[in-house]
């Protein structure tokens, strides 16, 4: 059975979604979790209130990833409560879809780069500067970065960088024991642009027509995933980049 006990978990942009399924998967199997949001308090208090019942200690910092004084601030208030980091995850970010080449503004451009490329580089050369040895540091990507879908130009290219530093920083902390892998969710239903019920219907059908599988990803699948890359499980894997897509090809 994997255990997580004692270790301590970052997990950027946890109040809801992905970032919150991996926080509660990994408080579950012991770890200790420090929550990260940008501007819902309310979710973030939420999910601290499931991790402490949960009988692990849990703090809950705001901190905006696309500012690097932000990041460092929130990896010392972590240190700070709990002396170390054994594992962190970049998981925040925000999507845009439906919006051609033609069609991104600037300002789009700047956001998305600001949080999802800006944001998880930082993220992970904090995670670089801090995690303990043999730790894990996981980057959530998208399946965009391995498919690219007609109107995710923006989305996919700024969640795409990221995974060329997972490959970099697998070699340079190498010798520390540290994994650095990325995982690479398909569309996750009841998350994100798919939260509500009803939202984007072209776009869900295209994409569940590309899946064998028939439906979207679940945060829980994301989560398996997140399970073991975090687990001794995965202590020889690193510099990879898994598909967590129920076999779709675009």
């Amino acid at each position: 059975m994997n255990t997580l006990t004692n270790k301590v978990a970052l997990i950027t942009g946890s109040a809801r979604g992905l970032g919150k399924a991996i926080a509660e998967r990994y408080a579950a199997m012991g770890a200790n979790i420090v929550i990260n949001y940008s501007r819902d308090k309310t979710s973030a208090d939420e999910v601290m209130s499931n991790i402490k019942a949960m009988g692990v200690k849990v703090i809950s910092v705001q901190a905006d990833v696309s500012k690097v004084t932000e990041i460092e601030r929130l990896f010392k208030e972590a240190l700070d409560t709990f002396g170390k980091i054994d594992i962190v995850v970049a998981n925040a970010g925000i999507e845009m879809v439906e919006t051609p080449v033609t069609a991104f503004t600037e300002e789009q451009f700047d956001r998305l780069f600001a949080i999802n490329t800006k944001g998880s580089y930082f993220t992970m050369q904090q995670a670089a500067k801090h995690i303990t040895d043999n730790g894990r540091i996981i980057y959530i990507a998208s399946s965009t970065t391995s498919f690219p879908v007609p109107g995710m130009a923006v989305y996919g290219g700024s969640k795409t960088t990221p995974r060329y530093l997972v490959n970099i920083l697998s070699k340079e902390i190498g010798h520390r024991g540290v994994t650095v892998n990325s995982i690479i969710p398909f569309a996750v239903d009841h998350s994100g642009i798919f939260a509500e019920a009803g939202s984007y219907p072209e776009l869900r059908k295209q994409l569940l027509d590309s899946c064998p599988m028939g439906r979207l990803a679940e945060v829980e699948d994301v989560a398996n995933a997140a399970e073991f890359f975090a687990s001794d499980l995965s202590s020889f894997v690193s510099g990879q980049h898994l598909l967590v897509n129920g076999g779709a090809t675009n």
